[in-house]
């Protein structure tokens, strides 16, 4: 019997990564990452407004060049065997969409119109309107939609960025018969869908972000919807009703598709979900085994037996939905709205005045400065250096999304240098992350393991030293290069009719643990002393927010 093999695709922030993978032991045979073009040049974003936007060509252009170089590195005894292909993305990142299910930023007359493409993920532009459903829930006297949400609807999600859109822009509100996640939408376009209601919708996206819950028999209601704004009117009949799991097919690969690929035809399509869920598929999650996928945020994800958690509702959380992780499993998410990016602002910030240095030195120093920073406050005492920094320079996700607040770096002196502050940026999103795991436990939730995934968790072992030491528990780092990618392959081999279960995948395909930081006990100690100082520095800080 010939080996079978599948594709995993993950849309990053910044660029689109492919893979693909032998399904009987989950070995990567090859991959390729394309950069959005129009992304590196900065189009379309403004970054003092909090606007992200991206441009769906730099999709369609990345779903090519992925699986065109991958499929040629492979050769055709491997790319006739390929048998599914899944789907991850950044999330919530919503587009406007006409009745064929096309995103607007495509047709001619909205091709330079930022408001008609997709609003990445931390894209804030809509902290109003957020605020404004979360009261509005609070207040209306029916269903309090928010409940299985965390409580608190935020501007990363997509009604929020759909009302800012339709207040802003008419001509998107006149053109837009619907709305579609970054996740949805390319299973559609892979597998011909030409109507906006017939797309298959993920389950992931559609109760995490979207507020469809089994308890609602779907959205909410017409009445809560028209009660926020009248602009919303009708909206919610041309979104979805049904949504389906990760492991269910969208569809097979149209033949204009595979042609263009390189792709046999047959191959099936999966549903799509967001990389954060796939990538704690691909870390090889387990029920009380939160994966932190660390990368330029980070997200959080933790998967419980629904029978346990059927009384328990996580406050402050980015939701709870049966099988948005693995069917019949509660998955929950959080997570921090800056990690990486935390550090990438340091670095751009010290590398000012290189702006004045030729680009090729530029380029050499630039990649060495955070190593070399490292390496420095590696031997930083965090006592002697008393620096202590809060880590919402993006705005706080959880717990309790709030993106007013700011971040803030406090206890500097004339006798601190750029290693301290760095150490105390790295500290302080561990602080955020031991954060998020009180509210879980606070709530009822159990956690007694992390697993780590992502570009950090495998570049920075200080990081991961300094996680393990605050939260007190192993940090277990997933071997795998492309986690996320993994994730998606695992559930395309389901797809494609390899195993009948996501967890069978899962042990023939997960990635093993590379590395295990351990916790100092002196440090759990220290830490446990200074976590309890950027809790009230925080408090001061949301305090204040409060009266501006």
């Amino acid at each position: 019997m010939d080996k079978k093999y599948v594709i995993g695709i993950d849309y990053g922030s910044d660029s689109c990564r492919g893979v693909i993978v032998d399904t009987t032991n989950g070995t990567e045979l090859a991959s390729h990452v394309f950069y959005y073009p129009r992304w590196q040049k900065g189009l379309y974003c403004n970054a003092d407004k909090f606007q992200f936007r991206q441009h769906p060509l730099d999709y369609i252009e990345g779903l090519k060049a992925v699986i065109v170089n991958t499929v040629e590195k492979v050769g055709p005894e491997v790319t006739k065997n390929i048998v599914g292909i899944s789907v991850d993305t950044t999330g919530s990142t919503p587009c406007a969409i006409n009745k064929e299910g096309t995103p607007l930023a495509l047709l001619p007359e909205f091709a330079e119109n930022p408001n008609a493409m997709f609003i990445l993920w931390k894209d804030h532009t809509a902290v109003r309107e957020a605020t404004e459903i979360t009261n509005y829930a609070k207040t209306w006297g029916g269903t309090d939609y928010t409940q299985y949400i965390g409580g608190v609807y935020s501007s990363e999600w997509l009604w929020a960025k759909l009302l800012k859109v339709i207040r802003d822009d008419e001509a998107v509100r006149e053109a837009a018969y619907s709305w579609v996640e970054h996740c949805d939408w390319i299973p559609a376009l892979l597998t011909g869908v030409k109507d906006a209601k017939a797309i298959k919708r993920g389950r992931c996206a559609a109760g995490h972000k979207v507020m469809w819950h089994e308890a609602y028999n779907g959205l909410p209601s017409e009445e809560f919807f028209k009660g926020i704004d009248p602009l919303l009117e009708g909206m919610r009949d041309r979104m979805f009703e049904e949504t389906y799991t990760a492991d269910e097919v969208a569809g097979i690969l149209t033949k204009e598709w595979a042609k263009t690929l390189g792709l046999p035809e047959g191959v099936k399509v999966g549903c799509g979900a967001f990389d954060c869920h796939m990538g704690a598929v691909g870390g090889n999650i387990r029920p009380k085994a939160l994966v932190k996928v660390m990368g330029t945020s980070t997200c959080d994800i933790l998967m419980e037996d629904m029978e346990i958690m059927k009384d328990i509702l996580v406050e402050g959380i980015c939701g709870q939905v049966d099988g948005s992780v693995i069917k019949g499993m509660l998955g929950m998410e959080a997570g921090q709205s800056a990690f990486g990016d935390v550090y990438a602002w340091y670095k751009k910030l010290l590398a000012w005045p290189l702006k004045h240095v030729p680009e090729v030195q530029r380029a050499e120093i630039e990649k060495k400065m955070l190593y070399e920073l490292e390496k420095e406050a590696s031997e930083v005492d965090p006592v002697e250096s008393g620096v202590i920094a809060i880590d919402w320079m993006n705005g706080r996700r959880t717990p309790y999304a709030n993106q007013n607040l700011k971040g803030a770096i406090l206890g500097i002196s004339l006798g601190t240098d750029a290693a301290k502050i760095y150490r105390a940026l790295i500290e302080a999103t561990a602080y955020g992350a031991r954060a998020i795991v009180e509210q879980f436990r606070k709530c009822g939730a159990e956690i007694n393991e992390v697993i780590a995934i992502g570009g950090v968790a495998k570049k920075s072992p200080l990081n991961m030293q300094i996680v393990a030491n605050v939260l007190g528990m192993p940090i277990n780092v997933a071997q795998a290069e492309q986690a996320v990618a993994l994730g998606a392959a695992i559930f395309a081999s389901v797809v494609g009719g390899v195993y009948e279960t996501v967890e069978e995948a899962q042990a023939h395909m997960a990635s093993p643990t590379e590395r295990v930081y351990l916790p100092e006990p002196k440090m759990v100690k220290l830490y446990n002393k200074l976590y309890q100082e950027y809790a009230e520095i925080g408090g001061f800080i949301e305090r204040g927010s409060k009266l501006c």
